[in-house]
């Protein structure tokens, strides 16, 4: 029987690119390798899509101009959500969420205008366009990681006005602003564990067997222990 396993060592590096992505906000400001930029961008392709729509379009921000307005809509929002959490505003207002001015390079992940042709894989669950992208966002993610580039995803937008400002076509939808560039260090933990923003949730309480809320056996839910199996919200 052919052994389609990894050696140990490149189990042991995938599993470590997991456990050390984080979501990084702190960069410094030197160029990424245009080597380095090829490959991500290479590795993100290769996300699985369903029905092989490949939905997502990558926007690099060069534009100094562009990039000031990017950061003003995030900061607009900041502030909107800081109104929404209500007695937490406060503390989220403290958080540092994006690194948007700092990073060498800003990336924008849309989804196509022209997904809707797709029914395969999407006629009942229309949001597979987005599970795809984001399938394609995490491979670019890991594959950053092992290149000790750090990458922070930022959310805190209005797609519609993202949209306006990218003067993409009606019917995309921008759904993520990717920061990236070099780091000083990887957070040890991931950085709204250690702010004491929240914590990740024992394995246990999110694995159920058969029906909602029953429990798995408990050789299926004992704790995973710390480390290589537990990435980053």
């Amino acid at each position: 029987m052919t052994n389609h396993r990894f050696s140990p060592a490149e189990r042991e590096a995938v599993y470590r690119a997991i456990s050390e992505r984080r979501d990084m906000r702190h960069f410094r400001p030197e160029p990424i390798e245009p080597e380095i930029i090829t490959r991500l961008l290479h590795a993100a392709h290769l996300g699985p899509s369903v029905g092989f729509m490949q939905p997502w379009r990558f926007i690099r921000i060069t534009d100094g101009a562009l990039r000031n307005d990017i950061a003003d809509l995030v900061e607009q929002e900041r502030l909107r959500t800081a109104e929404a959490l209500g007695p937490r505003g406060g503390e989220f207002m403290r958080l540092k969420v994006e690194g948007i001015k700092e990073c060498p390079e800003l990336w924008v992940v849309a989804l196509t205008d022209q997904r809707e042709r797709y029914v395969f894989g999407r006629r009942t669950m229309p949001n597979m366009d987005l599970a795809s992208a984001s399938c394609a966002i995490q491979n670019l993610w890991l594959a950053a990681r092992a290149e000790g580039i750090g990458m922070g995803w930022v959310s805190l937008f209005d797609p519609a006005r993202l949209a306006e400002v990218l003067r993409a076509p009606e019917g995309s939808e921008p759904i993520a602003i990717l920061c990236l560039g070099h780091v000083e260090a990887f957070y040890e933990r991931p950085m709204l564990e250690l702010e004491g923003w929240d914590s990740r949730r024992p394995l246990e309480e999110l694995v159920w067997e058969n029906r909602w809320l029953e429990r798995a056996h408990a050789h299926q839910t004992e704790r995973a222990p710390q480390g290589p199996l537990h990435p980053e919200e």
